[in-house]
């Protein structure tokens, strides 16, 4: 289960969404306006624990069932209606940083601008880019009619919500296995999280974690991950152990990654769920994220 600085966390970001649907910044480079779906780089600092990946309109069904009581909020299900594709780095407690999002669709302009120049609380700034954003507290937004950036801080002090190149490298293998997935997520460093979940087991030249979480029948999902490892020895080993252990994880609270033999695929260990409810999936994520 997620601490309770994690579910803080991760309350969080559902306010970035609100601050997005009502910012409007009309200055922004055109070097700004990436394709979240197709680029190799993404512009957030480095240091993030998590990067996941949604195309909202897929995954709405998946979104809806988290069990955060602001997803209910009126202005966050118009903003997610706004927004085709986002991709959001989730950033580690003692970074001092939250989270960094980055989202494209149709965001009308609106006079927002006006009223957050002549509101106390919120200020204007120019970042690195050349691109103005607006910020508050911990809180940075910057939006186009097309392409949203946001970031938020632990701290009163905020940090630019876009990051300009080199940015992080989308790991290449990711690129692919994700592609058709309605969310979907890399874990930047998963020995940490793996030894948490195999606890005693052989994972630490595990180099990729991958998930894709796609639908199944009867409204299920099915959970796809890819663990990657530095050579094809401490694959087999990894798969040897987890082959014998799925015959045993019928009432396992790994039977999500026990409930089929994994695949051997050279330096990669493939593992594929059964069919999985939403309680299920919710759990799930909460033991990543």
């Amino acid at each position: 289960m997620a601490s309770k600085d994690n579910k803080s966390v991760k309350k969080s970001w559902l306010v970035i969404l609100v601050l997005i649907s009502l910012v409007s910044c009309n200055t922004m480079p055109k070097t700004l306006g990436m394709n979240l779906e197709t680029t190799d780089t993404l512009p957030f600092e480095s240091g993030a624990f998590a990067y996941v990946f949604a195309d909202v309109k897929k995954a709405r069904p998946i979104i809806d069932i988290l069990p955060f009581d602001e997803l209910k909020n009126k202005q966050v299900k118009q903003m997610l209606d706004k927004t085709r594709f986002f991709v959001a780095a989730l950033f580690p407690v003692m970074s001092g940083k939250y989270y960094q999002l980055a989202a494209q669709g149709s965001y009308p302009r609106s006079n927002a601008e006006l009223a957050m120049s002549i509101s106390k609380g919120w200020q204007k700034k120019r970042s690195k880019s050349g691109a103005d954003y607006w910020c508050s507290n911990g809180f940075a937004v910057m939006l186009t009619s097309s392409r949203a950036y946001a970031s938020m801080s632990q701290s009163n002090v905020p940090f630019e919500p876009f990051t300009p190149q080199p940015g992080i490298q989308i790991p290449e293998q990711f690129s692919e296995f994700r592609k058709g997935a309605p969310l979907s997520c890399w874990i930047a460093n998963p020995v940490i999280l793996l030894n948490k979940i195999f606890v005693g087991l052989p994972v630490q030249s595990v180099k990729g974690f991958y998930l894709k979480i796609l639908p199944a029948p009867e409204k299920k999902y099915e959970v796809n991950i890819r663990l990657q490892f530095e050579n094809p020895s401490h694959a087999r080993a990894l798969f040897s152990i987890l082959s014998l252990a799925s015959a045993y994880s019928a009432d396992s609270s790994l039977s999500v990654f026990l409930a089929n033999p994994p695949v051997l695929n050279g330096n990669n260990l493939d593992i594929k769920s059964n069919p999985i409810n939403d309680s299920e999936i919710k759990a799930l994520l909460e033991i990543l994220l």
